[in-house]
């Protein structure tokens, strides 16, 4: 291709590229919930989590929801650390590329050293707040966290 007689060619690839530019948006850090209180609240009234929900036996006994509604609304805190704990505990492994907790619905059809791939359920914390069931999921350990 010579540049000289074909720029309407060269013209078609460039704006092709243009076209794949990332957007500002994509830079974006994720934005989480950040809790505000929109009301005056009494001073008798607790601001700050009682600190008996920092006591690790206590999340043995919590349900999974809750476990991953302390995971992901309570970051960056030691009750997301102790939430992440228990979900562990219970066989459910978090992907760090997606960010969410997968955990094994059967047994693995394939496993190898890299990755295993089968049926697993995953908690769609993002759409419904649900347990949801992936088939035929490949699970890289290298995602793992």
């Amino acid at each position: 291709m010579k540049r000289d007689n074909d720029l309407g060619t060269v013209h078609k690839i460039l704006d092709a590229g243009f076209s794949n530019v990332p957007q500002p948006l994509d830079a974006e850090k994720p934005k989480y919930y950040v809790p505000r209180n929109p009301f005056a609240t009494p001073a008798y009234y607790p601001h700050e989590p009682s600190g008996q929900f920092a006591n690790p036996a206590l999340f043995s006994k919590f349900d999974v929801d809750t476990l991953f509604y302390i995971f992901y609304y309570c970051q960056g805190t030691y009750l997301q650390y102790l939430a992440a704990s228990e979900l562990k505990k219970q066989s459910w492994r978090f992907h760090k590329q997606y960010l969410t907790w997968f955990q094994r619905a059967n047994e693995p059809q394939q496993i190898t050293d890299e990755y295993e791939q089968g049926v697993y359920l995953y908690f769609d914390w993002e759409g419904s707040w649900c347990q949801r069931r992936k088939s035929d999921f490949r699970f890289e350990y290298e995602r793992l966290s």
